[in-house]
């Protein structure tokens, strides 16, 4: 089967894992201030679909863009990164 068109993908850091399913992930980039030309960094926090619960707080994910599964769900988690190495 091929995909229609390329999906937008994300590299974060999963902040939350406590819904079912669900992990929330934080992704930061740089952007350059239009007038200064300081750079600054930006957060934005995406719900992804973790349909085997395997995320946990502290791991590196890539996600990609995908259909609505919720209200907030747009994306879901393709692979794990790196394993964070928070304790509880």
């Amino acid at each position: 089967m091929t995909e229609r068109g390329s999906r937008k993908s994300l590299a974060g850091t999963v902040v939350s894992d406590k819904m079912e399913k669900t992990a929330l992930i934080l992704v930061e980039r740089l952007t350059k201030h239009q007038i200064y030309g300081k750079y600054i960094r930006r957060r934005s926090k995406y719900m992804a679909h973790d349909p085997q619960n395997k995320c946990r707080i502290g791991d590196e994910v890539r996600i990609v863009e995908s259909r609505p599964m919720s209200k907030r769900k747009r994306w879901q988690v393709i692979e794990i990164l790196t394993k964070g190495n928070v304790e509880d």
